[in-house]
């Protein structure tokens, strides 16, 4: 250390005494400020072209230099073509110390927008005479300048057998417990996003070890939030690290950082429970002023990670109604399906995004229109200008669905068949055996669910358009896979199946986890005749399974029921409504000719014994009887 320091020194010294004048007394004066100034100050770097905040962060620190700024300086600052900082090898200036590297960053910012020129400057002898002379003096390259050389040389694609690359990401090695944590997560990040060789690799690995180790010295916010925007996803270990810096820090933080955060724990759909409820309750409590992008960014957000805060909802819900005219619709799109992925339906907001495409019929565009219509299906949201709104749906969609993708043309049909808007047309249109044969052996976790919304839409055509001439699905095709039984049992399930064994006594008076042609899996089956008791279901005929069992017809006034379970999910955030998929499940189960016996998660959760259990599904039972016989 006392080495290094005594080699500083007389780097000071040696460009000291050449630039001040001899036997001078305004010589000592120089001296003393050029001493003063490398020690507390520097030198502006020139400004890199790099995108991204980790960039600005090592900008504004200035960069180490052991002279005042001289006029070489000034040229490499104001070159504005490789030539020119190519020429000051040449000629009478003398490259000193950080010259070489401050060169070889400007090139690389002259050429970030001239790919083609890169081989070409690689190829040029005053580059790498360059280099060569970047080689000699590297250690004497200051921290700043080096984290900002590798990410250029990365960026001019040199060759991964350059001695002096190997050479700078050597030097990086080294100097690695003396940089600055802002300056690892820089390298960090260039290590990853602009090389992927193996020795770069490496290097980053060393560089996340350091950073995962040195996550305390964070100590301002801005800095926390663009490591973690840049670097946090490289390691699973520095991001919480990070978490936890930010629960620390998160009283310091502005709008602008908090919407940050959220969007960077989206992206990589961390849901981090304690760190949101935090957030949440600083934008509950600060009186701070949102923007319209603020806005958006924190309801996509929320609606990604699926967490939900009334209060923090209510105020996005509001602070986006009052701006409503000034929206795009692109931005109504963006905003409709972030509170739809949130699963909250807030009816003024929704309303007055009817109103808006209403208003801007004739520029809405077709993609906009799918995200909006889709996200009113998911809520099962029936506008109050619902005439005017889908006659503009069917209208636009008429020419344009055959030309969308096969899987976008399931999910509008699919969406008309929950809001009960669908048209013949629409249903014949992906019905045809030529358009549902590509989703028929998908294996895919996207085919299997546009497969399975074929299966709705097939139903709607049958149980809720009687006039409906096909086509339909082929009956293979209908069978139930056994991936439709073929999932984690929840504890309502669970206590539901063995209420139900107990309720039944022998297992043929009633079918568990019954897989219908409608594309539904119903939770219990039962079989009432006309005084209330079990029959064997098994041997009665049943419409609803692709391949029936029995063949007797059910006796007169015997009555079929369906047990629905319904869990916390199935149900729009805060309310009793169920979300449009599952009203459309109910729908077909009652159009099948069920009755239904509803078994929501909120009721349940009341039962504490299996008495209480099983006296509600038999009061459950009477009643939807009851019901039955009132009409």
């Amino acid at each position: 250390m006392a080495a290094h320091l005594v080699k500083r020194c007389t780097c000071l010294l040696r460009e000291a005494a050449r630039q001040a004048p001899a036997m001078a007394p305004v010589g000592r004066l120089r001296l003393a400020r050029v001493a003063h100034k490398t020690l507390t100050s520097s030198a502006t770097s020139p400004i890199s072209h790099f995108p991204g905040s980790l960039v600005e962060l090592v900008e504004k620190e200035q960069v180490f230099t052991p002279y005042i700024e001289n006029q070489v300086d000034h040229l490499i600052k104001k070159a504005a073509r490789p030539e020119e900082l190519l020429e000051l090898l040449g000629g009478s200036h003398h490259l000193d110390n950080n010259h070489a590297a401050l060169v070889l960053i400007r090139l690389s910012h002259l050429l970030s927008e001239k790919p083609e020129d890169k081989a070409l400057l690689i190829q040029d002898a005053r580059f790498q005479q360059l280099l060569c002379l970047l080689n000699s003096q590297i250690n004497l390259v200051w921290h700043g300048t080096l984290s900002r050389l590798l990410r250029s040389l990365y960026a001019l694609g040199l060759p991964r057998t350059s001695k002096e690359l190997q050479s700078v990401e050597q030097e990086v090695r080294w100097r690695m417990r003396k940089l600055k944590y802002k300056h690892l997560a820089f390298l960090a990040d260039s290590c990853a996003t602009l090389s992927q060789e193996q020795h770069s690799q490496e290097l980053l690995t060393e560089l996340l070890m350091h950073l995962e180790r040195r996550w305390t010295e964070i100590e301002d916010g801005r800095t926390l939030v663009t490591i973690m925007m840049k670097v946090g996803h490289l390691s699973e270990p520095l991001m919480n690290r990070l978490e936890d810096k930010c629960l620390e820090l998160v009283e310091q933080f502005g709008p602008d950082e908090l919407r940050k955060v959220l969007v960077t724990l989206a992206a990589q759909s961390r849901r981090s429970v304690p760190l949101l409820r935090a957030i949440s309750y600083h934008l509950v409590q600060k009186p701070f002023s949102l923007t319209k992008s603020v806005l958006l960014d924190l309801a996509y957000a929320y609606g990604k990670l699926g967490f939900h805060q009334t209060q923090v909802s209510q105020r996005l819900a509001a602070d986006l109604l009052s701006l409503m005219p000034s929206l795009t619709s692109g931005e109504v799109a963006r905003c409709a399906k972030s509170f739809a992925l949130l699963k909250w339906l807030n009816l003024p907001l929704y309303e007055a995004f009817v109103q808006h495409v209403l208003n801007r019929a004739q520029d809405i565009t077709v993609p906009h229109l799918c995200s909006i219509l889709l996200a009113f299906a998911r809520l099962n949201f029936h506008p109050d200008q619902e005439d005017e709104f889908f006659s503009l749906v069917h209208e636009k969609l008429g020419s344009e669905l055959p030309s969308l993708e096969p899987a976008l043309q399931v999910d509008l049909v699919w969406a008309l068949c929950v809001l009960q808007q669908a048209r013949e047309a629409e249903l014949q249109a992906v019905l045809h055996p030529e358009f549902h044969i590509q989703f028929l052996g998908g294996k895919s976790q996207k085919d299997q669910n546009t497969f399975q919304k074929l299966l709705h839409i097939n139903a709607t055509a049958m149980l809720e358009h009687p006039e409906y001439s096909g086509p339909l699905l082929p009956a293979s095709a209908v069978a139930p896979r056994p991936s439709a039984l073929d999932r984690k049992v929840t504890p309502l399930q669970k206590e539901l199946q063995e209420t139900l064994k107990g309720l039944l006594g022998s297992a043929d008076r009633g079918s568990l986890e019954v897989a219908t042609q409608y594309g539904w899996v119903l939770d219990a089956e039962v079989l009432l005749d006309s005084d209330g008791q079990f029959l064997p279901v098994r041997d009665f005929v049943a419409p609803h399974l692709a391949q029936p069992t029995g063949s007797q017809p059910p006796p007169a006034g015997a009555k079929r029921l369906a047990f629905l379970r319904w869990e916390f999910p199935n149900f729009s955030t805060r309310s009793k409504d169920l979300l449009g998929r599952f009203v459309l499940a109910r729908r077909h189960i009652l159009a099948a000719g069920f009755l239904i016996v509803d078994v929501p998660f909120y009721e349940w959760l009341e039962l504490k014994s299996e008495w209480q259990k099983g006296a509600y599904l038999k009061d459950k039972m009477r009643k939807a009887v009851a019901e039955e016989l009132a009409k």
